[in-house]
């Protein structure tokens, strides 16, 4: 299965969100705050032209935020984009 990183901040009820999606699935993922951590901030925003939290990215494919996350899992998609 390919790892998941989301970029979060504390406040961030859409980092919540996909959070509690991923965990009720009972999908494993690295939170990684960026919220006191501009430069690594700034280094996301330039790897992935992603501006907003969550920044969430399966293997080395950026998905976008929530609502992508929670598209891919109400297409059927998202276990399919875990296994390849």
């Amino acid at each position: 299965m390919k790892p998941i990183t989301i970029y979060t901040t504390t406040y961030c009820p859409y980092c919540v969100r996909a959070k509690e999606l991923l965990q009720s699935l009972n999908i494993e993922y690295t939170e990684v705050n960026v919220e006191n951590e501009p430069e690594l901030r700034d280094s996301i925003i330039q790897k992935y032209q992603w501006q907003t939290v969550p920044l969430i990215v399966i293997g080395d494919e950026c998905i976008g935020g929530f609502d992508d996350l929670n598209a891919l899992h109400t297409t059927g998609k998202l276990t399919e984009k875990l296994q390849h």
